[in-house]
């Protein structure tokens, strides 16, 4: 929740273009090389005390959505383990620091989740540090924009968006999963994407729709066990993926294909997560929200 929550505004002009002028930076990308700083909630969301006590292992949590997810869940009472790349760590620990200054533990750990033993490892050290787990966010992705989308894409490249996509998510929920309570929540990140695929990002968007397929019937599969599965589909977002996967031509259109005009800010993904964490969304399960600014998910 943002402090300017109940302020009207025009939602097409609530924030700049970002990616006008801005330049590529080297992939993975980190929040410091941008041109344009995203906008996370760290000046605004105020939190209302929704996940008091909740023990968070979220994915992909040093930049981005994922920091700006971590900021939204310590500000409501959870404390989180998140995880990043190697490369990523002074990302990592500014997130963390975030979540220290709302009072609450951050545990960061690096890990590569193409790999089946790290993502199992990154589990344990979640029950480790907290004895157990009430929401899995599983975030973290690749993508990396082709031009000449289905001829240039190479099996090593699939391969790369396949695992950290899609194999990351399972193996982590499948290991969780005996270590989360009744009344526990997986969140997934899917995309805009998996309804409406751009042939730049043919792999990314596939694995984005096998996200939402598989969101859907885990749901179900673990409806016996009291835990709920759903996913949030952005639409464009400003984070350091951006600059670090597309050229200069497409950072300056960026978003732009959207109804609203424009790509949405990290912050204003952050509340959709704190809602399917949090028990207001306790009848729901197998669905997923679009947060696309306009753009159909069907």
């Amino acid at each position: 929740m943002t402090h300017d929550q109940f302020t009207p505004a025009d939602p097409t002009e609530r924030f700049a273009v970002p990616g006008s002028g801005d330049t590529p930076v080297p992939w993975p990308g980190r929040t410091d090389e941008m041109d344009v700083v995203p906008d996370h909630g760290e000046r605004t969301y105020r939190g209302t005390e929704r996940l008091v006590d909740r023990k968070v292992l979220l994915t992909g949590g040093d930049s981005g959505i994922g920091r700006a997810v971590a900021i939204a869940f310590a500000r409501e009472g959870a404390d989180v383990l998140l995880t990043h790349l190697p490369e990523e760590a002074e990302d990592a620990a500014e997130t963390a620091r975030w979540v220290g200054e709302a009072g609450r533990e951050a545990v960061t750990v690096p890990a590569d989740l193409r790999e089946e033993r790290q993502c199992e490892e990154v589990v344990a050290r979640a029950v480790e540090a907290f004895g157990r787990i009430d929401v899995l966010v599983s975030n973290a992705a690749y993508q990396m924009s082709q031009d000449e989308g289905l001829t240039s894409i190479t099996t090593e490249q699939f391969d790369r968006v396949m695992r950290t996509n899609v194999y990351a998510l399972f193996w982590l929920a499948r290991a969780a999963v005996p270590h989360m309570p009744p009344g526990s929540s997986i969140i997934t990140t899917s995309s805009v994407q998996a309804f409406s695929p751009s042939p730049h990002l043919l792999d990314y968007a596939t694995s984005k729709a096998a996200i939402v397929n598989f969101t859907k019937g885990l749901g179900h599969n673990l409806v016996e066990r009291g835990i709920r599965a759903n996913s949030v589909a952005p639409g464009p977002v400003w984070t350091p993926l951006i600059p670090a996967t597309m050229g200069a031509d497409k950072l300056d259109s960026f978003g732009a294909q959207a109804p609203m005009g424009r790509a949405a800010q990290p912050a204003e993904l952050a509340p959709f997560f704190v809602f399917l964490a949090s028990q207001e969304s306790s009848y729901m399960t197998s669905e997923v929200l679009g947060v696309t600014g306009g753009s159909p998910i069907t």
